[in-house]
């Protein structure tokens, strides 16, 4: 996803019918495919959010793309309603036809009205597509949309990561991609008047180093996963 000014057409229309094969083919040198590191994003953000005692009965896919995470999203967040937004209008005709579920909608960015009511928001690397100056509209269009006390967990990739960077240098619609590091996140969210929670730091081993992965639990405060999620708070109240 990215959000262009409005007299360009999104860059991810033209990579709506390959999206899955470029994302699978970059991700091959993992060992694994957008499938296995989707799941593993939401399980953790799950965990995290029952770890805080929330129970969100809504939620927020922001950059939904075609629309494979939401059904993610309902399950493992046991929410009633999953609504995807994105800046491709291709992306979400995509999205629509591929998921009939009527507890998830999808929407073009243009055409969203946030309302403040939904309870949490979910969202993977999308921020690195969106250029720099327009990060905090979308920031705060994801606050908008979050009730206060609303959670937001925002997943990027890890630029201290040499495998990331390689398979970001893989992947054909990652050309223009500007990494942002943890540290940049954090202070990106808390500028758009989000409190930070957390940050928790995944994917350390590709499948050949699988057997290690049991260790991950314990590593996720070290900066140098392939991903990273800050997770972060709209404030209750002011």
């Amino acid at each position: 996803m990215n959000t262009p000014p409005s007299d360009e057409r999104p860059v991810f229309d033209d990579y709506s019918q390959q999206y899955d094969c470029c994302l699978n083919q970059a991700l091959s040198a993992t060992g694994e495919d957008k499938d296995f590191y989707a799941a593993a994003r939401v399980r953790w953000t799950a965990k995290c959010l029952r770890a805080l005692g929330v129970s969100p009965s809504s939620a927020l896919d922001f950059g939904c793309g075609i629309g494979s995470t939401a059904p993610l999203l309902l399950s493992e967040l046991k929410c009633g309603a999953v609504t995807g937004l994105d800046s491709s209008s291709k992306m979400i005709e995509q999205a629509r036809q591929a998921q009939s579920n009527p507890q998830i909608q999808f929407s073009p960015l243009q055409d969203f009205c946030p309302r403040a009511e939904l309870d949490c928001a979910y969202c993977n690397g999308v921020f690195h597509h969106i250029p720099v100056p327009e990060r905090p509209g979308a920031l705060g269009l994801v606050r908008d949309a979050l009730r206060p006390g609303g959670i937001f967990a925002l997943w990027e990739n890890n630029p201290w990561n040499p495998g990331t960077q390689y398979v970001m240098s893989r992947c054909a619609f990652d050309e223009d991609a500007e990494t942002i590091s943890a540290a940049s996140a954090r202070r990106m969210v808390r500028e758009a008047g989000f409190r930070v929670l957390q940050t928790d730091f995944l994917f350390y081993f590709p499948r050949p180093l699988g057997a290690l992965r049991p260790l991950e639990r314990f590593l996720h405060k070290i900066p140098l996963g392939g991903q990273y999620q800050v997770l972060c708070q709209k404030p209750i109240a002011g």
